[in-house]
């Protein structure tokens, strides 16, 4: 039931989601992504999303939290996933070597970099003057979304993030288009953070060890589901 809060959270939601479209596509303008900067996000205001987002609206974080929260499941972020390629969600797969697993497909790298502008936005919208060019990889770190990435997908957004991090947003923006959608190759001494502790380490291929899907650090992923990789 609607009462006089709820009206003033569709103003509210309206003006967020709107003003990240509108960071998100100055960003992807800057690196040439002209048609997916147009596009982005515009599931957002449709009828399954719109009025959910209003009904759940934070105004620091995603209203699918709230949502997720009170009903258990978020149908406006199960919608939005399935017709936005720059979220890496709509790029799980069933695992064809695993049966009954599931894992990330490689994205494509104009969604990559349109997932980087749109957790650029994220961050400067939920976060407003605490936001620093370091803000996007510090969420990329927190959170447990990136085990599910393809592991091309994850090293890719994750030197790309750590270039913002290092190097500012005009050098990651220049990096972007003129290099990485062109094809240039992560640079081979690029060493991917690990998991637990943050520290730099080389990229492996090796299954997560028993001992640390079972720490409380990757208490968010359930093995039952396959959604990473099974212990050996």
């Amino acid at each position: 039931m609607w009462n006089t809060g709820d009206c003033m959270h569709i103003w509210k939601h309206f003006s967020t989601i709107t003003k990240h479209r509108h960071k998100v596509m100055m960003l992807c303008f800057r690196i040439g992504l002209y048609r997916q900067g147009l596009l982005h996000d515009l599931a957002k205001y449709s009828l399954t999303e719109f009025p959910k987002g209003c009904l759940y609206y934070q105004g620091d974080r995603s209203p699918n939290n709230k949502e997720r929260e009170v009903t258990g499941v978020s149908l406006s972020w199960l919608h939005h996933k399935g017709r936005n390629k720059h979220h890496f969600e709509y790029w799980l797969d069933y695992d064809e070597t695993r049966p009954g697993c599931m894992r990330g497909m490689r994205m494509p790298r104009r969604y990559v970099a349109e997932m980087f502008c749109d957790r650029i936005a994220a961050c400067k919208t939920y976060e407003k003057e605490a936001y620093t060019c370091r803000s996007p990889e510090n969420f990329f770190y927190r959170g447990m979304g990136r085990f599910f990435m393809h592991p091309e997908t994850r090293k890719e957004l994750g030197f790309l993030l750590n270039y913002l991090a290092e190097k500012g947003e005009d050098a990651a923006v220049k990096y972007i288009r003129h290099y990485y959608l062109k094809g240039a190759d992560i640079p081979a001494d690029y060493m991917e953070k690990d998991a637990v502790d943050g520290k730099p380490v080389k990229p492996s291929k090796k299954p997560l060890s028993r001992e640390r899907i079972y720490m409380s650090e990757f208490a968010e992923l359930d093995p039952v589901t396959g959604m990473i990789i099974p212990p050996t």
